[in-house]
């Protein structure tokens, strides 16, 4: 008597919490196939995902496959029963359609099932969804323009107030209005990081690594250079072509460092010509002052030489005596 044998069969049923999209994407990594031949699956009727299975064969494919949001099911292969009272010859049909056996291992040929966008929906204040690195550059560039006028006007505000009330109620208030924008400019920028993450196929709470010493000075370069994925990954289409806006706020990035840059240079250089400048002076002034105590030091031996002239005047007072 020949073994059991198995198949794994999916009628289009999800686990629970599982999106098709998410459970089509991962149903392609899973067998390494394209999308279009995955979307076939999801037509509603019972197609065999795998067949002739053992018993723990079949059951490794059925774990795999829950894991990855299929709700498939094993069922026993039926044994084949050949009866010849039951044959009977086919008609012809004469028709240009073809017409499809009915057989619940026959791969459906109408495209049923939701179909996989070309390229993700943008979605700025979102943990969800992708974007490439000239799209995080350029997001980043319109949060700090934005951030820096609310903050002065902010400051402003609570430093008017401050002043006009000299109160300690103005000061705690102004502090936590201070907190607050700083809080949500913060937030937003972290929702730009997780979608570039999301790109590269990678966690969002790998964000986290930025709170770590040295390697959260590094990190924003990693998203920088690092590409996105070509293709669908497990978050979703690729994120749509860049428009020239895009372009245009990621370049100036590259203006704004240009320019800082260029103003620590000359701040150092001035820096140093302003210490050479007054080191010059002050050992220009120690010089004059030594050749001054030089030159005082020289004339006292003189007049101190000059002074035993009178004794020879009184000697000769004393010859003429």
């Amino acid at each position: 008597m020949s073994e059991t044998r198995f198949n794994i069969v999916f009628d289009g049923a999800l686990m629970p919490g599982v999106d098709t999209t998410t459970a089509k994407l991962n149903l392609a990594e899973l067998f390494k196939s394209d999308i279009s031949a995955i979307e076939r699956l999801f037509s509603g009727r019972k197609v065999a995902l795998k067949s002739n299975l053992s018993q723990s064969e079949a059951q490794k494919y059925l774990e795999a496959l829950n894991k990855s949001g299929i709700d498939a099911r094993i069922e026993a292969e039926p044994s084949l029963q050949l009866n010849l009272g039951e044959v009977q010859e086919s008609p012809l049909h004469h028709s240009n359609s073809i017409v499809d056996p009915v057989s619940p291992y026959a791969p459906p040929r109408a495209q049923v099932g939701e179909a996989l966008a070309e390229y993700s929906t943008l979605k700025p204040f979102s943990f969800e969804g992708r974007i490439g690195r000239l799209r995080y550059l350029a997001w980043t560039m319109v949060l700090t323009l934005a951030m820096m006028p609310v903050i002065g006007i902010a400051f402003w505000f609570s430093l008017t107030w401050i002043l006009a009330s000299n109160s300690l109620a103005a000061m705690i208030i102004g502090g936590l209005l201070g907190v607050a924008i700083a809080l949500g400019f913060a937030f937003v920028s972290i929702q730009f990081s997780v979608q570039r993450l999301h790109d590269v196929g990678w966690s969002g709470w790998l964000w986290l690594l930025n709170l770590v010493p040295f390697v959260g000075s590094i990190f924003p370069l990693v998203l920088i250079c690092t590409p996105g994925n070509t293709g669908a990954n497990r978050y979703g289409p690729p994120p749509p072509p860049n428009s020239t806006a895009v372009k245009v706020l990621s370049w100036l990035w590259v203006v704004l460092i240009a320019l800082v840059l260029v103003g620590a240079v000359a701040g150092a250089f001035s820096g140093i010509g302003e210490e050479l400048g007054s080191s010059s002076l002050s050992s220009y002034e120690s010089s004059y002052e030594s050749s001054e105590s030089t030159e005082d030091t020289a004339e006292e031996p003189a007049v101190e030489a000059a002074e035993p002239a009178p004794p020879s005047v009184d000697y000769e007072e004393e010859e003429e005596q």
